[in-house]
């Protein structure tokens, strides 16, 4: 596993690094640790909101759950 997760999120290191926003020691580690990997350009983010199973509503026990007619 590399530090580096994707191609634009080294371009983005690198940027920072150019604004001395982190240290060159710290992108060199990063850079090392990566090497010559075949990285992605991009990495979709896991859609973590989305729930399984999720809450069901109680039903009433009057009408067992159905509306009532007009």
């Amino acid at each position: 596993m590399s530090p580096f997760k994707s191609q634009a999120q080294r371009r983005k290191y690198a940027e920072l690094l150019v604004e001395g926003k982190i240290s060159p020691e710290t992108y060199e580690e990063w850079n090392r640790e990566t090497g010559g990997a075949k990285l992605p350009e991009r990495v979709k983010r896991k859609d973590t909101k989305r729930r399984k199973g999720g809450k069901k509503r109680a039903r009433s026990k009057k009408t067992g759950g159905r509306k009532p007619r007009r």
